[in-house]
């Protein structure tokens, strides 16, 4: 086993950057190396995301529109770079690891001033825009899809193919079969919108299931999770057609939930798919429209070239559209055990760990480059 190293992460903002930077600490833990987190103050409201690191916190912007925006943004970007540079020096992590975001930018510049060998990954088949800024400063950059938009053609050598990491306990649902669904037999419908929710699946899906046959309703089984304004009355919505559903505004047992669903129907963000395909489980997928570069699109898009799931545009995302759709797969379930199939053949289950071993080698290849320069 290599020496104990110390690694830090930066990262912070939204789940999805924050879920593959707390699988890889789990992975770098089990191997014995310390792990550091380097956030900003937004990380609070993950309680018990990534609990008992180390924490540190530094400033760091957030772009938005308008000429005073930008000033405050730069100043605190400035701020929060000074700061994470002093931490870095006195902590003196071997390697530091971005997991894009605003909230690593400061982290990740500060680590390519002060030379320490850096990796930054992107969980996207777009590039995040904070990422862009650094791409030509890191030493390695680590990737989820094997195109990704927005890297230049010069910077190809320092391109990685990791996959995106996902928790032990989503991991574990690789070994998990298909449920398997019959020709009459009840199907189970995961809806999930991302950290929170999406009004738009709560105001569909109850409607579609609505539109069904009522032999096909019946066999209708929904856990779904919904924004608090919204809980009550898609709740009504099912009781109404008596449908068997299970509402919250946030599962604590999704793995649980995941292994059971024979569909899934949620946003494309990148830890999504991530764990989607890690369990094997088919999904129509709805590209958030604001998200930012239409990074959403481009994942979902490619889930289902893959052949693991249906993308289904939110202006296309109609009661009468998802209900046809849902109708074909009751009627036909061979197709839906195909794609969890297909799914499967796309997850990345070892992304942790080939993520953990990239980091430790970068380490290992710096401390060689400096012996050899020592020695010359």
């Amino acid at each position: 086993m290599t020496a104990a190293l110390t690694i830090a992460l930066a990262a912070g903002g939204t789940g999805g950057h924050i879920f593959p930077a707390e699988a890889l600490a789990e992975e770098l833990r089990a191997l014995g190396h310390r792990v550091i987190l380097i956030t900003d103050k937004r990380f609070d409201g993950y309680k018990g995301v990534l609990e008992g690191l180390e924490r540190h916190i530094v400033r760091a912007g957030t772009f938005k529109r308008g000429f005073a925006s930008k000033i405050s943004t730069v100043t605190d970007i400035m701020v929060g770079t000074f700061q994470a540079c002093r931490l870095l020096r006195r902590l003196r992590p071997q390697a530091v690891v971005g997991f894009g975001g605003y909230p690593s930018f400061p982290t990740m510049y500060a680590a390519s001033l002060l030379r320490i060998p850096t990796v930054i990954h992107e969980q996207n088949s777009v590039l995040g825009r904070a990422n862009r800024l650094l791409v030509k400063r890191v030493h390695t950059i680590a990737t989820t899809f094997p195109d990704t938009h927005f890297i230049g053609d010069e910077y190809a050598s320092k391109i990685v193919l990791t996959g995106n990491p996902v928790r032990g306990v989503i991991r574990a649902l690789h070994e998990i079969p298909y449920p398997e669904l019959s020709q009459d037999g009840n199907i189970r419908i995961l809806v999930t919108g991302g950290s929170q929710g999406a009004s738009i699946f709560s105001q569909i899906i109850p409607a579609a299931i609505a539109a069904l046959p009522g032999a096909m309703r019946a066999r209708i089984r929904i856990d779904q999770q919904c924004r608090e304004a919204d809980l009550e009355a898609t709740r009504a919505a099912y009781a109404q057609m008596n449908v068997s559903a299970d509402l919250s505004s946030f599962f604590t047992d999704i793995p649980a939930r995941l292994a059971g669903a024979h569909l899934v129907i949620a946003r494309a963000g990148a830890s999504t798919i991530a764990e989607l395909t890690a369990a094997g489980r088919p999904s129509i997928l709805v590209p958030l429209p604001t998200a930012m570069d239409n990074h959403q699109y481009y994942n979902a898009n490619s889930l289902e070239e893959s052949g693991g799931g249906w993308m289904m545009l939110q202006e296309g995302f109609t009661a009468a559209a998802l209900s046809t759709r849902i109708e074909a797969f009751l009627s036909l379930p061979a197709s839906l055990a195909r794609a969890a199939g297909y799914a499967r053949k796309a997850g990345k289950i070892h992304a942790a760990r080939d993520l953990a071993a990239l980091v430790t080698s970068i380490v290992a290849g710096k401390t060689e480059a400096a012996i050899r320069e020592r020695a010359a």
